[in-house]
C-alpha cells in the first residue's frame, strides 16, 4: 500500500506531481457525479464508454513508455549519477523542518510521510533543479528519485519513477493539477486521478488520497 502516498508528496512539492512506495489512503465504494474542469478538459472517465477508457489507456500507456524509457538503469551508472543525494547528510535537519509542517526554505521544497503520527520518510525538491525530487527514509538514506519531463511544470508533463537501484517503479502522465493517469512499472494501468479520488480501468471509484 505505499506507492499512492509518495504521489501524495508529489502534488505538494511540484504543484502537480509520484507515486511510489507508501501509501495514506482509503479505499471508497461510492462513485460521484462527472466532474467538468476549468478550462477546456472534462473529466469524463465516468461517463464515457469501456472502449473509449480503453483507447485512453492505450494512448497515455504509448507516451510514457516509448522507446527511450529506461526501466532499469545501470546500478553502478545511477549510483555515480546520484552520488551527492544518495544520503542525506543534513537530515537531522530536515527531518525536524518536517516534523514541524515546514514545507519550503530558500533552497528547498520538503514533504513527509507519516503511519500512526510518526515521520517516517521525507522528500526534498532543490530549487534549483525542480525536476527531481529525492525520497528518504528517516535516516536520510535515499529510497527513490523522481524525474519529470523537461516541460515541467508546464502542463501536460510526465514523470517517472526509480528505486535508488536505478529500476522503475511508476510512470504518470499529468493532464493537470486536477488530473493525471498513472501506470505501473509493467505498463498496467493503476488508474486515473482527479483530485483527491482515483479510479480504475472500469471508473469504479478505488481510491482517495490526503493532502490533495
Amino acid at each position: 500500500m505505499k506507492k499512492i502516498i509518495i504521489l501524495v508528496c508529489i502534488f505538494l512539492l511540484g504543484k502537480a506531481a509520484f507515486s511510489a512506495d507508501i501509501e495514506q489512503t482509503i479505499i471508497k465504494e461510492n462513485t460521484p457525479a462527472p466532474i467538468v474542469l476549468t478550462g477546456n478538459l472534462v473529466f469524463d472517465w465516468l461517463d464515457i464508454s469501456q472502449i473509449q477508457r480503453d483507447e485512453v489507456i492505450e494512448k497515455y500507456k504509448s507516451e510514457l513508455f516509448g522507446e527511450d524509457t529506461i526501466y532499469k538503469y545501470d546500478k553502478k551508472g545511477f549510483k555515480e549519477e546520484y552520488k551527492d543525494f544518495l544520503k542525506d547528510n543534513d537530515y537531522k535537519r530536515h527531518y525536524m523542518l518536517v516534523s514541524n509542517n515546514v514545507t519550503e526554505t530558500d533552497t528547498e521544497n520538503l514533504c513527509g510521510f507519516y503511519r500512526k503520527k510518526l515521520l517516517i520518510s521525507y522528500a526534498i525538491q532543490y530549487k534549483n533543479d525542480l525536476r527531481t525530487v529525492y525520497y528518504y527514509d528517516a535516516l536520510g538514506k535515499l529510497r527513490y528519485v523522481d524525474k519529470f519531463s523537461e516541460n515541467y511544470p508546464n502542463f501536460p508533463y510526465m514523470s517517472k519513477q526509480y528505486r535508488a537501484n536505478g529500476t522503475l517503479v511508476s510512470a504518470i502522465y499529468f493532464m493537470s493539477h486536477d488530473m493525471q493517469y498513472m501506470y505501473n512499472s509493467d505498463k498496467s494501468f493503476k488508474g486515473a486521478w482527479y483530485k483527491d479520488k482515483m479510479y480504475d480501468s472500469r471508473a469504479k471509484q478505488i481510491l482517495t488520497r490526503n493532502n490533495w
